[in-house]
C-alpha cells in the first residue's frame, strides 16, 4: 500500500470522515513491519516543518463540552454579581476595602474564565516562521555610510 494512501486514510480517520472499523477493514491485508511503522512515526514527529506551515495540535479536549459551558455561565453570573455590587457600593459610599474586595473577586473570576478558555477552547496553532538575519549587510558597507548619522552630545 502506498504511503500517501495510508496517510490519507489516517487523516480521514482523524477528521471523522471514516470510522476506525472501516480503516481497520481497509488495512486487513496490508503487511506493515514494526520498523516501517516506527520510521513513519519518527518522520512525522522529528521532520522539521517548512517555513509558513501551520501546525494544529488536537490533544486538548473539545471546547464545546458541558463542563466548559457551565463554567462560562457560572463565571458570567458571578462577574455580573460582583461588579454590580461594586457599582452599588460606589454609589452608596462603601469604604475602599470593601470595594477592592469586590473588584478582586470579579477580576479573579475573569482570570479563571480566561485560563479555561485558553486551555480547553482555543485551538493549539503554531505557525512556523522564517528565521531572519539579525545583521543587515547593506548598512555595513562604505557606500551606505550616508544613511548613518553620528550625533555628538
Amino acid at each position: 500500500m502506498a504511503t500517501d494512501l495510508l496517510e490519507k486514510l489516517l487523516h480521514e480517520v482523524s477528521l471523522g470522515k471514516i470510522s476506525i472499523k472501516d480503516a481497520k477493514r481497509a488495512l486487513e491485508g496490508v503487511d506493515l513491519q514494526k520498523e516501517d511503522f516506527q520510521r513513519a512515526v519518527d518522520h512525522g514527529v522529528f521532520t522539521p516543518a517548512e517555513p509558513g506551515t501551520i501546525i494544529k495540535a488536537t490533544i486538548s479536549p473539545s471546547g464545546g463540552s458541558a463542563l466548559v459551558s457551565l463554567l462560562f455561565i457560572w463565571g458570567i453570573f458571578w462577574v455580573t454579581y460582583w461588579t454590580g455590587t461594586m457599582a452599588y457600593g460606589l454609589m452608596n459610599g462603601w469604604d475602599q476595602q470593601q470595594l477592592s474586595y469586590h473588584l478582586f473577586i470579579s477580576l479573579s473570576t475573569i482570570i479563571i474564565m480566561g485560563i479555561v478558555y485558553q486551555k480547553w477552547v482555543l485551538p493549539d496553532l503554531i505557525v512556523v516562521k522564517h528565521e531572519r538575519n539579525k545583521f543587515i549587510p547593506e548598512h555595513s558597507q562604505r557606500k551606505y555610510e550616508k544613511d548613518w548619522k553620528e550625533y555628538k552630545v
